[in-house]
């Protein structure tokens, strides 16, 4: 089954699992739009880039970006739509990026040996 990330979350979300929240843009304008509208919401300030193709590796490949401002939002996401993103999971010539997900961050600033503790799997 392909699943972009955007829709497998919103799968998740209807059974009241917690996700990351997000938008999907089709355009930096879009993009910007979504990161406004995230801000409101969350509060959140920076907001992660995400392209949306069928394949894993999207940020070893540049396709998982940070925006540490609403300014960033269009211009990152401007870089990602419309490029040919390759990964190890991608044909040679990659994949073209038609849409990106807008995300919150999810920084947590807090003791990271706590975090590492509430996630160490055994």
């Amino acid at each position: 089954m392909n699943l972009h990330e955007y829709q497998g979350k919103e799968i998740l979300n209807s059974f009241g699992v917690a996700i990351q929240r997000g938008i999907v843009a089709n355009t930096a304008d879009e993009a910007l739009a979504a990161a406004k509208t995230l801000t409101e919401d969350t509060g959140t300030s920076w907001h992660v880039i995400k392209a949306q193709i069928h394949a894993g590796g999207r940020g070893k490949g540049g396709g998982v970006k940070v925006a540490k401002s609403l300014e960033e939002v269009r211009s990152v996401a401007d870089q990602i739509i419309g490029m040919q993103l390759i990964t190890p999971q991608t044909p040679p010539e990659g994949k073209k990026v038609n849409k990106v997900l807008i995300a919150e961050d999810v920084y947590y600033p807090g003791d990271s040996e706590l975090v590492n503790s509430m996630f160490r799997f055994y």
